[in-house]
């Protein structure tokens, strides 16, 4: 059977979570003037939108929050990788078959946490994961992310304000290409990319 991964966000960033302020000082917006909370919806959706981007370039969850990863096959016997770092700590791990009444909670003492970087796991403790039934699914509760906003590295964080300042000075310029992102942002965020081996040298 083909391993089907569904990811989930159980908690989507909070609003007062957002660097607003951080970056109405980075677009050198004023303060203290009539009407000057009338674009605060708009700066949290141009930082909702340059967080997705980033995360989705770099595989990191900036800002933490909690997902979870359903799976119907074990990608190795006694390992899983995860799709999201960095990861601080899974919090459930439920397996069930299609006709249970209800998923089975895996004792935590049977698995752990490898950190990494780039490439988080799930370890088994002994010789292999809990055993998923045909046609049943395995659901991995975790929360990930760097933390708060004053958590984030600053070269992450950096990059977070200038594409949400890119954003919001092109916001009526219909002409800029799907998914256009400016070469400081990807430079700031290269070394949070995921590295590839193989392919040409």
């Amino acid at each position: 059977m083909l391993q089907t991964n569904t990811l989930s966000e159980l908690t989507p960033i909070a609003p007062e979570a957002l660097p607003v302020a951080a970056l109405r000082e980075h677009l050198r917006l004023g303060s203290g003037f009539a009407g000057v909370d009338l674009q605060e919806d708009l700066l949290r959706s141009f930082l909702r939108a340059a967080l997705a981007a980033i995360e989705a370039r770099t595989g990191k969850v900036v800002l933490a929050r909690i997902f979870t990863l359903t799976l119907t096959e074990w990608a190795e016997p006694s390992a899983q990788p995860l799709p999201l770092a960095p990861v601080g700590a899974v919090q459930s791990l439920t397996v069930a078959g299609p006709n249970d009444a209800g998923p089975e909670v895996i004792d935590p003492s049977r698995y752990h946490l490898l950190q990494d970087t780039h490439r988080p796991r799930l370890i088994a403790r002994g010789a292999a994961l809990p055993m998923i039934p045909t046609e049943g699914q395995a659901v991995i509760t975790l929360t990930a992310g760097f933390g708060d906003w004053d958590a984030v590295p600053p070269d992450m964080a950096q990059a977070v304000l200038m594409l949400a300042a890119h954003y919001y000075e092109y916001r009526d310029d219909t002409g800029l290409k799907s998914g256009c992102m400016p070469f400081g942002v990807t430079a700031l965020i290269e070394r949070h990319r995921a590295l590839r081996i193989g392919g040409a040298a």
